[in-house]
């Protein structure tokens, strides 16, 4: 199926998880992907034997090695920012750098990429931009993630404006809410609690379905948004979380 034929796509976080559903899936729907991730060997691996996908070592922090990616590309259709960062934690565990970091990783780097990219969109009078937030975030608290939720929140809202602004202009932006899901970052997480398998019972325990999501049922999602199909959407957020916003 190649809804996606002739687009270019650029994914950040694409090593491992819903960012490397997300390349390929795209690739796998006939798009060109441009897979990036800090870690380099990671992403290279994703490109192997792949030749719809292309593999660029990004941190999405760095300004300038972000506005160098974008420039040297001709054209980006589709811009999936996934790229983000787990503070644990209530307000009272968190300090100025846990709040600046998910701030900077979560958001600020969202930012700084739609905005280098924007204007190819808007010159082609065309594009789709996919944020993943979080259900945790303006849509449901959850306890101990007091940065990480206001963090994605802020996507939410950035999401919506940039709609907003160019919904006349042939640019789409949504976002996507998932669930808890199974990726290498959350394992490494439930292995600090110190006991993986009793963090991970109350992991599944919490959603309604009584089990985690997979990264390749987000890119499900991601690819719908950035297809025509999705062609009269714009600035929703978008559940993906097996009931637990229910």
């Amino acid at each position: 199926m190649d809804m996606l034929n002739g687009k270019t796509a650029l994914v950040t976080a694409a090593a491992n998880g819903i960012g490397r559903a997300s390349a390929q899936a795209l690739a796998a729907r006939g798009a060109q992907v441009i897979a990036t991730d800090i870690d380099g060997d990671g992403v290279a691996s994703l490109a192997q034997g792949n030749d719809r996908i292309t593999a660029s070592q990004l941190d999405v922090l760095d300004p300038e090695a972000v506005a160098l990616l974008i420039e040297a590309q001709p054209r980006i259709d589709i811009l999936v920012n996934c790229a983000g960062w787990v503070h644990d934690g209530t307000i009272l565990d968190c300090n100025d750098a846990a709040w600046d970091r998910s701030f900077d990783l979560n958001a600020k780097a969202m930012f700084r990429l739609i905005k280098a990219v924007l204007p190819s969109m808007l010159d082609h009078g065309t594009g789709s931009i996919v944020n993943i937030a979080s259900i945790v975030s303006s849509e449901k608290g959850a306890p101990r993630r007091f940065a990480y939720g206001a963090s994605k929140a802020a996507i939410i809202g950035m999401t919506k404006s940039i709609a907003a602004d160019f919904v006349q202009k042939g640019v789409r932006c949504n976002a996507i809410c998932p669930g808890t899901v199974q990726s290498p970052s959350l394992e490494d997480r439930l292995r600090a609690t110190g006991d993986f398998d009793a963090a991970l019972a109350a992991f599944k325990a919490r959603q309604p379905m009584g089990r985690l999501g997979t990264p390749e049922e987000i890119a499900e999602m991601v690819c719908y948004l950035a297809s025509d199909m999705a062609g009269f959407t714009t600035g929703q957020a978008f559940a993906v979380d097996g009931g637990w916003s229910i």
